[in-house]
């Protein structure tokens, strides 16, 4: 058999997928569907999915999208999440905002600091979550945002991959 047939397609001219800028918003509304998935608990356990998959992709890329997404990104969030209307709209493009000065300020990151960007917001998000529902009059304990927060910082990494894996294939690489 001739060599070329054994060896890979090669993937000259092969460009990114159509429609390839709004695949990044797309996984990102998909995330925050997966609020609406029929599980039962009575205390809010699982993170915010759609907030991990925005800051997965931000800190991946930040040239897919501008940093105004964020507010119809966060109004599809308080939508299927529950939020008051206006939470998610204001934190993600606070997030947004305070990535792109982390951007501007930073030379070069790492794995590691990412992660701990991530533990950052992700503990911010958990805690204005908190105080926006004692403001509200729940009578929410602190105690009780711990595994959300914990159970985020773990699936993290997860998402990051996830997130890679799907740019990888929207950019046809």
């Amino acid at each position: 058999m001739v060599r070329s047939a054994l060896a890979t397609k090669r993937r000259i001219g092969q460009g990114p997928k159509p429609f390839a800028g709004y695949i990044p918003a797309a996984t990102v509304v998909f995330a925050s569907f997966l609020t609406a998935l029929p599980v039962i608990s009575t205390s809010g356990w699982y993170p915010d999915f759609g907030f991990l998959a925005l800051i997965s992709w931000r800190l991946l890329r930040s040239d897919p999208w501008p940093a105004w997404w964020a507010a119809p990104l966060g109004l599809v969030n308080d939508l299927f999440t529950g939020f008051p209307v206006g939470f998610s709209v204001t934190l993600w493009s606070a997030t947004m905002l305070a990535l792109d000065l982390v951007d501007r300020r930073t030379m070069w990151r790492d794995y590691w600091i990412e992660w701990g960007l991530a533990a950052v917001l992700l503990a911010a998000n958990e805690w204005l979550q908190w105080r926006v529902a004692a403001l509200s009059g729940a009578r929410v304990p602190f105690l009780a945002v711990v595994p959300a927060l914990v159970i985020g910082l773990c699936i993290f990494p997860i998402s990051a991959w996830v997130v890679s894996r799907i740019d990888r294939w929207r950019l046809g690489r």
